[in-house]
């Protein structure tokens, strides 16, 4: 899929390697989990950088082979570590705050996509002192009903009455991509975050960008 960025109205935002750098409250998060669950946490922390975009229930289950409800107790057990103390160690990247900023005063509305629990992201923007930049933050469920990033998608175009034919979605991995693709929408990949251009050029990132500032060019430009 290749669409351009002509006429886009609403911009929507991945939150874990794209607004903050979360690694540390994350791979902490999930090494606690693990521990809880019997299970010896990788000597190499820097592997589980892969439980940073997609859903948790999915992550547990693909890369430690757990059935759905030794996935959901080790989600419980990640969630009572990452509450109280992985939940705010993370920081906002460079030049966030100014390129949303910017893109407010260009018009356009800021929607939040995150594969983290809703309530979660909320508080996050709240920390960072940049949730009223945003039309409305859109996250995860706590269950299971609302894990996908196409779902989580379709849910912040929904809620903010917006549509994907005049939005485009930024994002670091290749579930924001395939996510956005799925329901008809262009994604900006950026390289600063977890995914490298490798995994974005496969998935067929519409853009791909360097550095936040760059996407300013893009949805002003519409190319």
């Amino acid at each position: 899929m290749t669409k351009t960025a002509n006429n886009i109205k609403y911009v929507l935002f991945d939150l874990d390697g794209t607004i903050s750098d979360s690694y540390e409250g994350i791979t902490k998060s999930v090494v606690y989990a693990l521990e809880k669950m019997g299970i010896t946490p990788p000597e190499n922390r820097e592997t589980l950088r892969v439980f940073i975009g997609p859903s948790l229930w999915g992550s547990f289950m693909t890369h430690y082979h757990l059935d759905a409800d030794d996935a959901e107790r080790a989600v419980q057990y990640y969630r009572e570590y990452y509450a109280p103390h992985g939940m705010l160690d993370c920081k906002l990247y460079d030049g966030v705050r100014e390129t949303l900023t910017e893109l407010n005063a260009l018009g356009k509305k800021l929607i939040l996509a995150t594969s983290k629990p809703e309530p979660a992201a909320v508080q996050i923007l709240k920390h960072f002192g940049i949730l009223d930049l945003f039309e409305f933050a859109a996250g995860a469920s706590l269950d299971t009903s609302r894990t996908e990033k196409a779902d989580v998608i379709k849910y912040a175009l929904k809620s903010a009455h917006a549509s994907a034919d005049n939005s485009i979605m930024v994002g670091d991995r290749l579930y924001d991509v395939a996510g956005a693709h799925k329901i008809g929408m262009p994604c900006i990949g950026v390289l600063y975050g977890y995914g490298d251009r490798e995994e974005l050029e496969a998935v067929g990132a519409d853009y791909i960008v360097s550095e936040i500032k760059d996407i300013v060019k893009i949805i002003a430009n519409g190319t």
